[in-house]
């Protein structure tokens, strides 16, 4: 699998960097012109946002928090510069969100992760991500054919006569969700049909473990992986040296401590962050909910953008407890007002028949006073009391873990 898609992807990684927070003065520039963007941001100058440091200073955007923001402010909560009209496809995804498809091509920026999954020139595609009122399929779509490949527009399930289309077709190359995949192998082998022109695959959208990479490899099936979501299509993908997951080029990934805006250090699991240099639909510090790391040094295929390791769990963690939510920003809080604190994990469990919390926090300080105090912080923020255990540094899991909640289920 020799080549890459463009120079960007071989840049040196300080010549993408500068040329990143060289970009997105103006980006910012222009979401500021939308009512809810600048309702969100506030006064802040875009020409003084060119650094991580300076964007880190700038509010999150939750995802969670966008269908109450689209439901108030119809139909995009005030947050796209253009009207409804000005873009070229409008979707919906659960939520609902709703989301615009900029006019272009490869808008979703989908094209260089199908190549660096050896899709060529040439090539057929069976898309079977859903065309019906969500992204998905049209950003695969579009991925596909700015890469040179046909595509044959199937979508999810009826999986008879996906199997005609394939023995019509041959085509070498399947997108969609791996579990499908593994649906129409195990269907054509029950049924005697042939699938054997499929070599390649691009999947999304659901978990894919080793096992069933395994057994779709067993097929004769090299299948790599995307992580993508519906408000800016794919953020990472897999390549030939299978070393994590590179980020896409024109996306500034930030990892924070969950519930937070604030980064944490590279190889620490936390929240995706992405800020989107699109001027058609701009995201500035959108939090999507999901939980990643950032790997160390470039990939062997030599691209030399960041990398991270792929989807890693969800990043909402809020625990209901005696009534009452906790959530990751109040444990935050909690960390934020004891400089002697480095981390903190609120472990929620059951003693009896009543809901218990022990906050246990990485510290030097280990005086009953300093619990003590720490424990009437977490009364004052939770409106719940809890015990405080001190533990040594860099002795919590490394997992993007805030709150666990360990009460039986039932």
């Amino acid at each position: 699998m020799a080549g890459h898609y463009d120079k960007r992807e071989t840049r040196d990684p300080s010549v993408r960097e500068k040329d990143l927070f060289k970009r997105l003065p103006a980006v910012i520039a222009t979401a500021l012109k939308a009512p809810g963007w600048k309702r969100h941001l506030g006064k802040i100058d875009p020409r003084a946002i060119t650094s991580r440091a300076a964007l880190a200073e700038l509010p999150v955007q939750r995802k969670s928090e966008l269908p109450a923001l689209q439901k108030a402010h119809p139909p995009f909560g005030g947050f796209m510069p253009g009207k409804a009209g000005t873009f070229g496809r409008l979707f919906v995804s659960p939520g609902p969100i709703f989301e615009p498809e900029p006019v272009g091509h490869d808008v979703w920026r989908m094209g260089r992760v199908l190549a660096a999954a050896g899709f060529r020139r040439g090539d057929i595609v069976l898309n079977t991500f859903s065309y019906h009122l969500t992204p998905g399929g049209w950003a695969f779509d579009s991925g596909a054919r700015a890469a040179g490949c046909a595509v044959i527009p199937a979508g999810p399930g009826n999986t008879e006569q996906q199997l005609d289309l394939i023995e019509a077709y041959r085509p070498v190359a399947y997108t969609g969700v791996p579990d499908f995949l593994k649906i129409l192998i195990d269907t054509a082998k029950a049924k005697g049909r042939d699938v054997s022109s499929i070599t390649k695959a691009l999947v999304s959208g659901a978990a894919f473990p080793q096992s069933l990479q395994a057994e779709i490899a067993g097929h004769g099936i090299s299948a790599f992986q995307a992580y993508a979501v519906a408000e800016c299509g794919p953020i990472a993908y897999e390549t030939e040296a299978r070393d994590g997951l590179v980020l896409n080029e024109d996306i500034i990934l930030e990892v924070v401590r969950p519930g937070t805006g604030d980064p944490v250090r590279d190889g620490e699991v936390g929240e995706i962050v992405v800020t989107v240099l699109d001027v058609h639909h701009p995201l500035i510090r959108l939090a999507v909910g999901d939980l990643t790391a950032v790997m160390p040094g470039a990939s062997a295929c030599g691209r030399t953008n960041t990398r991270i390791r792929g989807w890693l769990g969800r990043a909402d963690q809020t625990a209901k407890v005696k009534g009452m939510f906790v959530r990751p920003e109040q444990v935050a809080e909690v960390v934020r007002r004891h400089s002697e604190i480095s981390r903190a994990r609120l472990v929620v469990a059951r003693s009896g028949e009543t809901d218990t919390m022990t906050l246990h926090v990485e510290t030097r300080a280990k005086s009953a006073e300093f619990l003590a105090e720490v424990g009437a912080t977490v009364q004052a923020v939770t409106k719940l009391r809890g015990q405080v255990t001190a533990v040594a540094p860099g002795s919590l899991p490394n997992d993007g873990k805030v709150i666990e909640d360990v009460r039986p289920v039932g």
